[in-house]
């Protein structure tokens, strides 16, 4: 086709409407490329992302191809064409300032709207944005001059719905696309950035906009009298504490550590004769440790999204997708931070090597009242340093020593580990444990990066001795959910000494089990507790533990170490686990033995019913107080509603520092408890990255970095703009 046919294409309608989807479908490739980090791999995903912005724009832009009338028709089709440019726009600065994308509820001024497209965020506009805009202008100069070349024939309405159609299809095959590489991908909305990745950023704002819409009606018809019934229940269900134990980690330190898809089967188990993960048994079977050998993670679809909520709010997951994602930007939650904080005068911090829009936790963390958020942002991101979810978990525990050891005593402090996400895969340099022997890859490196985060947790657990923070902490450790699908099971069944013939919806329900292990300072009289419990639990038990009453807070677990402790675990699902029957659907199996229980007694019958419908009554509370935000109107009291605009974790480090000095004398912070010096000399670590990429002047030079990027605008609000550069030089005295 020669240009002149090419002009005499362009001077049609549809030719009009192919050059807009053919320029704005360019400018969206380049955006994606340049500003966004979406994590592309492969040339599946790079076809996917190629993909994604043709069918949304066609579908958009053919809307001017309805109107009849010749002008109205360009105009429609122009002005949709700018306001889908100025999304782009607007995108790509929000992104520059928050490396997150704009919800419907950013766009339209709620939530975050007071620190996101403001006046001061155009200063991110860069030469290269010129992509964005200066094909409107000259598209719009071509019109006024007439090289573009109005067409008066009106298109025809089966043309038109043709080319709607052609577009929804293609729409169809870009979903289907994405939900092959990401399963799930809609339902559990773990990341803004895959969304847009797979889908792209027109129905990324559309699918964002009818979940809002959808959440916002539930909202809307809420009021104080739901919470009635939710009240009545958490009241009765309520546990006191055990005397003995209520208060035995007052005024501690409370750190958590997050043992990603770690379950129990791991803890004492050999491969070919070798521990896999020999320093977690040592804990587990310490009477320094209190281990719980029927634990059970409780997620749904949001895996290590609901096992966090249930830990720091007590109430459990959506029955779909992630509350997290769903509703987390909005929600008002009573969560452990703000109530260690009001109750005990904690400072809180989570660390975790991922970006932070990663189940939308930076946008969650604010409403649950955390104080510091330290994401990949805060460390070396160098490629050698990165597992497939983020930063190497032993780079993870070692980088964080320069942040954990600026925060005030008592703190809360959590950190998230990511090495042992499926698929499992770990650089050999990192590599000295032996793979399984199974047909699938993902088992038999499962045992390979869990031996490696024991590595990584032994050497935490050594600086924490060497440091002084062992003898002054409640350390808590936990898996959060699975590690090996329910689907994957019968090939992991041979290695734990069963026949796959004979596996069973009982034998899938007994791996829910995940590690949960308690170091109370003062303490030697643990061991291995027999009790049931799961995620829900955890809540109560560590706010008894630090000398905080949680009757007055709605939270539907119990305290493990209660006497008056409830040992039915409920799954999402509506299954149950007591101590003595699994029951799943309307199957009763026997624990032990996993025989059927075919004929249950009249009362073994009457007892299963009723915890039944405890379970399926209490999972309708949960959802109904998050569905609802129900919480907005219950402030339990002397508690202070969590107000999440005090929290922006822009530059974290350097609010720390600002801390010290003004508290002076009276900081307890680590680094002022050792005379203004760090303690990153007694962290041993055998990382091979800490000899290569992340070495000490590299780990630190992302701490600096923050408060350099951050500087001009913490000086604007600082009444002396020498305490920045002071703490600057502070961070480089401390390499």
């Amino acid at each position: 086709m020669n240009l002149k046919k090419i002009r005499e294409f362009i001077n049609t309608r549809i030719g009009f409407l192919s050059l807009l989807v053919v320029l704005f479908w360019i400018k969206t490739i380049l955006v994606y490329l340049i500003d966004f980090h979406l994590g592309v791999k492969g040339i599946y995903q790079y076809f996917v992302m190629l993909i994604n912005p043709f069918a949304t724009t066609l579908l958009l832009f053919s809307i001017g191809l309805y109107v009849k009338r010749t002008l109205p028709s360009y105009i429609t089709m122009f002005l949709i064409y700018v306001a889908n440019t100025a999304l782009l726009l607007f995108s790509v600065i929000y992104y520059r300032e928050f490396t997150d994308f704009m919800t419907i509820n950013v766009i339209f001024g709620y939530s975050a709207v007071s620190q996101g497209l403001s006046g001061s965020s155009f200063a991110l506009l860069k030469p290269e944005d010129v992509i964005i805009l200066g094909d409107v202008v000259l598209v719009l100069l071509g019109l006024l001059t007439k090289l573009i070349k109005l067409d008066k024939r009106p298109i025809k309405k089966k043309s038109a719905a043709a080319i709607s159609s052609f577009a929804i299809f293609a729409l169809m095959f870009n979903i289907v696309l994405g939900e092959i590489d990401r399963p799930q991908l809609l339902t559990r909305t773990f990341d803004r950035n895959y969304l847009v990745k797979y889908l792209g950023i027109d129905t990324f704002t559309v699918y964002d906009g009818l979940k809002t819409a959808k959440n916002n009606q539930a909202r809307s018809r809420a009021d104080g009298a739901d919470l009635n019934n939710i009240l009545q229940y958490t009241s009765n269900h309520y546990a006191k504490p055990d005397p003995k134990l209520f208060g035995a980690g007052k005024g501690k330190n409370i750190i958590v550590i997050h043992l990603e898809s770690f379950q129990q089967f791991l803890i004492n188990y050999k491969l070919d004769g070798k521990e896999v993960t020999p320093f977690l048994n040592s804990l587990y079977n310490s009477k320094d440790m209190y281990s719980f050998e029927n634990f059970f993670n409780q997620v749904g679809q949001g895996k290590t999204s609901d096992a966090e909520n249930m830990l720091e709010t007590g109430t459990f997951g959506l029955p779909q997708g992630s509350l997290f994602s769903a509703l987390g930007t909005d929600n008002t939650f009573e969560g452990a931070p703000a109530i260690l904080n009001q109750e005990g005068g904690y400072s809180s911090a989570v660390f975790h090597g991922n970006n932070g829009s990663f189940w939308n936790r930076n946008s969650v963390y604010p409403n649950l009242g955390y104080q510091n958020f330290f994401d990949a942002s805060y460390f070396n991101q160098d490629s050698n340093n990165l597992s497939e979810y983020g930063l190497k978990d032993k780079l993870l525990f070692h980088d964080s020593v320069k942040y954990l050891e600026r925060l005030q005593q008592p703190f809360y402090a959590k950190f998230i580990t990511v090495s042992n996400h499926f698929p499992y895969n770990l650089d050999k340099e990192n590599t000295d444990f032996p793979t399984a022997d199974t047909s699938d890859n993902s088992i038999n490196n499962y045992f390979v990066t869990a031996h490696y985060l024991d590595q990584a947790v032994e050497e935490f657990f050594d600086y924490l001795k060497s440091s002084g923070l062992y003898d002054n902490s409640v350390i808590m450790l936990y898996g959060d959910h699975y590690g090996i699908s329910d689907t994957r099971n019968v090939k992991l069944a041979k290695l734990l000494g069963k026949s796959s013939s004979t596996w069973s919806d009982y034998d899938n329900t007994q791996l829910q089990r995940v590690p949960f292990m308690l170091h109370i300072p003062g303490e030697h009289d643990g061991g291995v507790q027999k009790q049931y419990g799961g995620e829900i639990d955890v809540l109560p038990t560590l706010l008894h533990l630090a000398g905080i009453d949680s009757s007055k807070y709605i939270q539907f677990g119990t305290d493990l170490f209660s006497p008056e402790h409830d040992q039915t675990v409920a799954f999402r699902n509506d299954n149950f686990v007591t101590p003595n029957y699994t029951v799943i659907g309307n199957t009763i199996y026997q624990n032990g033995t996993g025989d059927v229980v075919t004929h249950p007694s009249a009362d073994v019958k009457k007892e299963l019913q009723e915890k039944s419908s405890q379970v399926t009554h209490e999972l309708s509370l949960s959802d109904s107080l998050n569905n609802k935000n129900l919480l907005r109107f219950y402030v339990p009291n002397g508690f202070t509603p969590v107000n999440p605009k005090e929290y922006d974790y822009q530059n974290d480090f350097y609010k720390l520092i600002q801390t010290e000095k003004k508290l002076q004398q009276r900081s307890t912070s680590l680094w002022s408890r050792n005379q203004d010096h760090s303690t990153i000399d007694d962290y041993d670590s055998d990382a091979p990255e800490l000899k290569k990429t992340d070495d000490n002047s590299a780990n630190v030079s992302s701490a600096k970095k923050k408060i350099k990027t951050n500087k001009n605008k913490d000086v604007k609000n600082a009444k002396d703009s020498s305490s920045v550069k002071s703490s600057a030089s502070e961070v480089n005295a401390s390499e």
